[in-house]
């Protein structure tokens, strides 16, 4: 699903595994225990054995020797001081050369695969820019637009990307977009250079955004997104985004997001597998519909779905349906999927044969995945183990599924799994999934102008 290729590994390797590693053993003054280092070190020079004491506790071990050796080797008696100043020194300029190679690999790129790779990779570097706080003024119903889309000419422009070329320069405040009912097939991109963009239409079955690209057709599964949300602060209210591509075109993304601070309010996403790909940050959804068969709400990110509708929808014959796919993948990361006061409930074509599909909340796409799943109506047709390996043991272990005051006949918990890494939360442990504390919501969640709980519904 998600791109992985040298450069992000890189970065993350450096700074995860030797800024944490450090972190963790200086500032704790934790040292090195027996079982963690073989007695040979005994004949290690001082040096070296500081390094090793550095390195042992980090997830990326060996990238964290290899890092601090030669300079261990260079001076027998370094001081762990010289060796913390090191790791900085070794991160930037680790980072540096990740962000050159990035630009560079592309004409080592042998075939469309990799190119679309290195594209994908590309799109990760956020600049401080980007990241500007939400315009603090409230955006209601009878927000004048910058921009109005009609495919009947009735507007200023007759596609989504005629106005978001529009995007003025030095915008302050937001650029609204109203598109107009109609069907519009296009593959939409909002870069990353476009923040602040609120975008509305005439209502999720009149104004639709459609495309087709799918797996099947040769498109990684990041490219297959009728529209992308990648710039900060993005707003969309009461439009459809679909992939039309059907279950035999296995992965086909309707919406991807990685908007910080965005938002969908009124909106529907409708596909069958890998429907909405919530790639990165903080995102909101509300009184949303979202549809989908396999792993259709997938990702790594801060997402939270409220009062929302989630159709299961009818997959091929060999497919079983996994509602969530999260793929959180380092057990620090604040990332998670939570769906909150939802209902969960099959479509007219999957009723019938609603016992014979098998249907499950979600399944680990990642060693760390975490889904909370709390408040909300559970049908029938959810299995009464509730949750779907993803291969064999995989993540069984390190995972964090969790369910929390849910309803309906599907919700009961007595027969779920019994991994390691699920449970049934109480209410002081799914507080810290609510849209306060998990999003950081308290602010920024006033100035979309969709309606939101910070806290619990009940």
């Amino acid at each position: 699903m998600k791109a992985k290729i040298v450069v992000v590994g890189i970065s993350l390797i450096l700074v995860v595994g030797v800024i944490i590693g450090v972190v963790v053993t200086v500032t704790r003054g934790e040292h090195v225990t027996n079982n963690r280092v073989s007695p040979a070190t005994d004949t290690l020079s001082s040096g070296m054995k500081a390094v090793t004491a550095i390195c042992s506790p980090t997830d990326y071990k060996e990238a964290c020797m290899n890092s601090l050796s030669p300079i261990a080797k260079q001076n027998s008696s370094v001081s762990t001081k010289d060796l913390f100043k090191a790791v900085f020194d070794v991160t930037i300029e680790g980072v540096k050369k990740a962000m050159e190679k990035s630009g560079t690999l592309g004409k080592g790129a042998t075939n469309s695969t990799q190119k679309m790779a290195l594209e994908d990779c590309q799109e990760f570097w956020f600049s401080a820019s980007d990241r500007r706080l939400l315009a603090s003024n409230q955006i209601n119903n009878m927000v004048k637009p910058n921009a109005v889309v009609a495919k009947d000419g009735s507007g200023q422009y007759k596609t989504i990307s005629a106005a978001l070329d529009a995007y003025p320069k030095n915008l302050i405040g937001r650029y609204v977009i109203y598109v107009k009912a109609g069907v519009y097939d296009e593959y939409i991109t909002v870069t990353k250079d476009k923040v602040n963009v609120y975008m509305y239409g005439d209502g999720p079955r009149k104004t639709i955004i459609t495309g087709s690209k799918s797996n099947r057709d040769g498109y990684s599964t990041f490219r297959t997104a009728t529209f992308s949300a990648i710039g900060n602060g993005f707003i969309a209210r009461s439009i459809g985004f679909s992939n039309r591509a059907g279950p035999e075109g296995h992965q086909a993304v309707a919406l991807r997001v990685q908007s910080d601070a965005s938002a969908f309010y009124n909106c529907r996403m409708d596909g069958y597998q890998d429907t909405l790909y919530v790639h990165a940050n903080r995102q909101f959804y509300r009184n949303c519909v979202i549809s989908g068969t396999v792993d259709f709400i997938f990702g790594d990110s801060n997402t939270l779905i409220q009062n929302s509708l989630i159709i299961v929808r009818k997959p091929m014959d060999s497919q079983q349906n996994t509602i969530t796919a999260q793929g959180r993948t380092d057990q620090r990361e604040t990332t998670g999927l939570v769906i909150q006061n939802c209902r969960i409930v099959p479509e007219a074509k999957l009723f019938q044969l609603r016992f014979k599909i098998p249907t499950y909340l979600g399944r680990p796409w990642k060693a760390f995945s975490r889904t909370v799943i709390m408040e909300s109506m559970l049908s029938d047709f959810i299995q009464a183990d509730g949750w779907l390996p993803w291969a064999g043991n995989f993540a069984l272990d390190t995972l964090y599924y969790a369910e929390y005051g849910n309803r309906g006949p599907g919700a009961k918990t007595d027969k779920r799994v019994n991994w390691k890494g699920y449970k049934v939360i109480n209410r002081a442990e799914a507080q810290k999934f609510t849209a306060g504390p998990f999003l950081l919501g308290s602010k920024w969640l006033s100035n979309t102008g969709s309606p939101y709980f910070l806290g619990f519904k009940r």
